[in-house]
């Protein structure tokens, strides 16, 4: 089944001392176009979720959003710088005793001064961040390729209905193509016989070159080609591949097929049929501009 480029996905969680955010959304780009933003602190992330995304997105323009909140003082150590702590109390201690001064000194006290306490931030495992970020990552793209699966199933029928219409069409202008030639030949060989009047000239020779003329207005091949590029749209459509390239190339071979019958026909409602079928493989060609 085909997916489409578009598409969007999001996953919340929180593991252990973090709540982590990953966001992923796409549009359309001709190949894996990738860009990430993370927090400054965790700019390692980025070719990490490179790789991990282009595991299950061959084309797009993808861009991944990280947020990862840490709880407040998990991620850093409290130390008491105890020999300033020790100048503290001593001094305190000596100032009471020189001023005669009740010694009511007490830890709250201590806690008080300045430069007793250090703060030290935990140097984060990075291994450890990548599988608790990737582990939400998973879930967020599980997420989006279920979304361009979705909009990929709404452009399979879509497409299918067309290309349903463009075969029906085809066969129409295989049934009608041969009287038309019978009748372009007959129409030829009037006028030659017209232009040439009673003049001694072999009527073989007449039937030989109008039917020599009648022939280049026949589209079988124009036609067997068509059908045959139908066929392989379809296996293309049902491989489960990423295929969106190599339908751009297929439905250019269609145009080409359908644009010479029409300058090859001579009748009318063969005209018609074509340029309603050039329609339709305009609309097939902005549906597949969104294949992944």
């Amino acid at each position: 089944m085909i997916r489409s480029m578009t598409g969007f996905g999001r996953e919340r969680r929180v593991i252990g001392s973090r709540e982590i955010l990953v966001e992923i959304r796409s549009v359309n780009h001709r190949y894996y176009e990738f860009s990430a933003k993370t927090p400054r602190a965790y700019g390692y992330l980025d070719e990490k979720l490179k790789a991990f995304m282009h595991d299950s997105i061959s084309r797009g323009k993808v861009e991944v959003s990280v947020y990862i909140y840490n709880q407040e003082g998990v991620n850093a150590n409290i130390e008491i710088n105890r020999d300033i702590a020790r100048g503290y109390i001593d001094a305190l201690r000596g100032a009471a005793d020189e001023l005669a001064l009740h010694d009511d000194l007490a830890l709250t006290s201590v806690m008080r001064l300045p430069d007793v306490f250090t703060v030290v931030k935990v140097i984060d495992d990075e291994e450890e961040i990548w599988r608790q970020v990737s582990e939400v990552a998973q879930d967020a793209l599980k997420h989006f390729v279920e979304m361009r699966e979705t909009e990929g199933a709404k452009m399979y029928e879509d497409i299918n209905s067309r290309l349903d219409f463009i075969e029906r069409t085809v066969t129409e202008i295989e049934k009608k193509n041969p009287a038309s030639v019978d009748a372009y030949r007959q129409r030829l060989y009037e006028k030659i016989k017209e232009v040439v009047g009673d003049r001694n000239i072999d009527e073989g020779r007449i039937l030989t070159e109008a039917a020599l003329f009648a022939d280049k207005i026949a589209v079988d091949e124009e036609t067997v080609r068509l059908k045959s590029h139908i066929a392989q749209f379809r296996e293309l459509l049902n491989s489960g591949e990423p295929v969106g390239r190599k339908i751009d190339f297929l439905i250019q071979e269609m145009n080409r097929e359908v644009n010479t019958t029409g300058s090859k026909t001579q009748e009318l409602e063969i005209t018609r049929m074509v340029v309603d079928m050039k329609a339709e493989i305009e609309k097939i060609r902005e549906q597949i501009q969104n294949i992944e």
